[in-house]
């Protein structure tokens, strides 16, 4: 089954300047936790512990986050802050991490094949930290995805209803409706002006890939925005019927810009914060 997540962190965050000159959009705390560590708990809650991190210059604080800090943790030793690391020296405790840069900012496909060499040749998940997902009734996002690929055996991406005027942002599926909530991909258009998009069904930064994925992505020709897209390649499975798009229970935040990261935070400390600072 599937034992790795790939977590792609080279972008340059633009949507938020100028807190993301200088420090990964990944380490953007929500209330007192970053991105990044949100992400990676989502994987570790879904069985999975081996951690792939695909970075660019000015990233280093994203290793470092997942390491002991030793000077830290003296200083706090025998305080009542030391609660605060528990959880990130639990995930250093449990998961493995290892890294490798995308040196070209060539697209969200082209960062998946950076991080080839950590994945080798088995299925693996896929999680943009940037879109915080939470479920407070039960499995996360990818737990959930995980296990309709332990049926399925085939490419899984999350998707949401978003309206017709914002389909422009996101790749959009078509697809016919096998099971509540899961589709089998007809159809994938990268950034589709409303007139042109094929529903209102989005794909948000979760997936699940066969290995497969990789040449096809190597295959592929750079498309919208003249970067390297993962739909055109996952297009390339769907006609094969491989491709399945779920519409995930709990709710996705947008963080990479700030009114999803506002919300985020707010919804953050009211449900889950707010009695343990």
């Amino acid at each position: 089954m599937i034992r790795k997540c790939l977590f792609p962190a080279a972008g340059y965050g633009t949507r938020f300047l100028p807190a993301t000159k200088a420090m990964p959009k990944e380490m953007l705390p929500i209330v007192n936790k970053p991105l990044i560590q949100y992400a990676v708990e989502e994987a570790r809650d879904a069985g999975l512990q081996q951690m792939a991190i695909v970075t660019g210059r000015g990233k280093r604080a994203l290793e470092d986050h997942f390491d002991i800090s030793f000077e830290l943790e003296h200083q706090i030793r025998g305080t009542d802050k030391e609660r605060f690391l528990a959880g990130t020296r639990e995930l250093i405790d449990t998961c493995s991490f290892s890294y490798t840069r995308q040196v070209e900012m060539k697209g969200l496909g082209h960062a998946i094949l950076s991080g080839r060499s950590l994945i080798g040749d088995e299925p693996f998940a896929v999680v943009l930290a940037d879109d915080l997902c939470l479920n407070l009734e039960g499995d996360g996002v990818l737990a959930q995805m995980l296990k309709l690929y332990a049926k399925y055996r085939c490419s899984i991406v999350a998707i949401q209803e978003v309206p017709r005027e914002q389909t422009q942002k996101y790749g959009v599926i078509a697809g016919e409706l096998i099971h509540e909530g899961l589709y089998r991909v007809s159809n994938m258009v990268e950034k589709p002006r409303p007139e042109d998009a094929p529903s209102n069904l989005a794909i948000i930064g979760r997936y699940i890939l066969t290995p497969d994925i990789f040449d096809l992505i190597a295959d592929t020709e750079p498309g919208k925005g003249g970067e390297i897209q993962i739909t055109d390649a996952l297009m390339k499975q769907a006609r094969n019927g491989c491709v399945l798009a779920y519409k995930f229970k709990g709710r996705r935040f947008d963080c990479g810009g700030a009114e999803g990261y506002v919300a985020a935070t707010n919804f953050c400390f009211e449900h889950l914060h707010q009695h343990t600072l």
